[in-house]
Formats: structure tokens, C-alpha cells, sequence
């Protein structure tokens, strides 16, 4: 099968967990970059945060337009990330290949564990007949919950995003795997909603380890990153259809699944 053939499926991939979880764009990018189109872990992880920057621009677009995205409190996320993100990435060119590997695949299998977790708030898979809470009604949708924003901890808030800006920098990921359950979990806001507002954070915290990596990008084959980017984008709007059709919970059930899978094969592979 040609390098061309697989970069647009595995682009498709990422955009349609992209787009419809929020999240698992580079922790599936990266493996499919290392393991099916040959870059080193280093330049994986640089190509996946272009990819995914990319991807996530779009997809924040569509679900902003129905009233998705919860600025404020997203803006709050990035915010704390950006330092740590940059750091990570002037970090991540001096860790060994295996090192990173390994630590990927950790950062992945407990990001799942935690949303398989029994007893997840009820918040995080509104009933069926709520789903239309989650947006504002039209010309509301750049506007913040009043309900949601009171249950914002600042202190509380600025360090989950320092943190997943530190994971964005260090690992190349996004960071949406772990913002959608940070974004449920410390902000209160509903599954669908935290999707979409997790993308204005993986844009933010990408963006800001892109600035520190550019001693990476050397050798990165763009005939490879372009069409996977371009497949994503599309991949990404299926994605955003998808979850208007799926429950919160059994979205976040999914994610989860995925990423054991993309874990398990990554920590045996850096192992053996």
C-alpha cells in the first residue's frame, strides 16, 4: 500500500476522533505517523501537533457554530498552559525515543482509566431530550453558561491547563484526551460542550509548543503531512455529525477504548 494511500486513511482517522470526541487526534496521530509512514518519535510528535493544530481550527469552527464551545472557560485552560507548553517543548528534543514512547503510552492508558472509571458525574452524558442544553440558543454562542461559570475554581482550572500544556509540550499531543474529562470534571460542563470547547485548548497549547519545536521540524516530509492534514480536516466534520448522533457517555466510552488499545501497543512495542 503506497505512503499516500495510508497517510489519508489514518488522516481520517485522527479527524473523525478529532471531531467527534474532541481529543485522540495525536495519540492516534503519532503511532500512525511512527508506525505505518516511518518518522522517529521526535518528528512524529512535531507533525502530529501541525496536524492537529490544523484539524482542530476546523472542527472548533463547526462546533462553535451550534454553540459548543465554552470560551471563557476554554481561554482560562490555555491560558494557564501556554509556559508550560513552550517549556515542554524545548524539553522534549533532549528526551531518548523510547523514553517518549513510553511516557506517551502511560500519559494514554491512564487518561482511559479515568474516564472507565464507575461513578462519573451525571453531568457527563446528559439524558436523552437534554442534549439541546448544551447549546445556547442562536446568536448565544460565543457567550459563556451563567449555570456552568459559577461552577469555575480559578486556582483549580489554571492547574489542569498547566498541566495539560505541560503534556501538549513534552509528548506533541494536543492534549484533548486529557482537557475533555479535565474540562467535565473541573469546569462541570457536559460532554458535548467539553468536546468542543477542548478544541479552542488543544489549538492554544499546540500552537505554543509548535513555537518551541522548531529545531525539530527538520526533515519533516511534507508530501506525507499534507494530504494526512487534509483527510483529518474532512475526517473532522464526519466526526462533529457523528456526535450529534452518539450519547456523551457513549462517546466517552469509545475514547477511552481507543486509547487502551493505542497504549497497550505502544508501551509493548517500547518494551520489546
Amino acid at each position: 500500500m503506497s505512503v499516500l494511500i495510508l497517510a489519508l486513511m489514518a488522516g481520517a482517522v485522527v479527524g473523525l476522533a478529532l471531531g467527534g470526541l474532541g481529543g485522540g487526534g495525536s495519540v492516534l496521530a503519532v503511532p500512525a505517523l511512527i508506525y505505518l509512514l516511518g518518522f522517529t518519535p521526535v518528528a512524529a510528535t512535531t507533525a502530529s501537533l501541525i496536524i492537529v493544530t490544523l484539524t482542530s481550527i476546523s472542527s472548533l469552527a463547526a462546533h462553535a457554530r451550534d454553540g459548543n464551545v465554552r470560551w471563557r472557560s476554554g481561554l482560562l485552560f490555555a491560558a494557564a498552559g501556554i509556559g508550560p507548553a513552550m517549556l515542554g517543548g524545548l524539553a522534549a528534543g533532549h528526551i531518548p525515543a523510547t523514553a517518549l514512547t513510553m511516557a506517551f503510552s502511560v500519559t494514554a492508558a491512564l487518561a482511559a482509566w479515568r474516564m472507565l472509571r464507575p461513578g462519573r458525574p451525571v453531568q457527563d452524558s446528559p439524558a436523552e431530550g437534554d442534549a439541546v442544553q448544551d447549546a445556547p440558543a442562536e446568536g448565544d454562542a460565543v457567550q459563556d453558561s451563567p449555570a456552568e461559570d459559577r461552577s469555575v475554581r480559578p486556582p483549580r482550572a489554571a492547574g489542569s491547563g498547566a498541566g495539560l500544556g505541560a503534556v501538549t509540550g513534552v509528548l506533541g499531543v494536543g492534549g484533548g484526551f486529557l482537557a475533555v474529562p479535565a474540562l467535565v470534571g473541573v469546569l462541570g460542563l457536559r460532554m458535548k460542550t467539553a468536546v468542543g470547547t477542548s478544541l479552542l485548548v488543544i489549538v492554544i497549547n499546540s500552537l505554543a509548543a509548535l513555537a518551541t519545536r522548531t529545531g525539530t521540524a527538520d526533515g519533516l516530509d511534507w508530501a506525507v503531512i499534507a494530504p494526512f492534514t487534509a483527510a483529518a480536516i474532512l475526517g473532522a466534520w464526519d466526526g462533529k455529525r457523528l456526535a450529534a448522533k452518539i450519547s456523551g457517555n457513549r462517546l466517552q466510552h469509545v475514547f477511552a477504548y481507543v486509547l487502551l488499545a493505542v497504549a497497550a501497543f505502544m508501551l509493548l512495542d517500547s518494551l520489546i
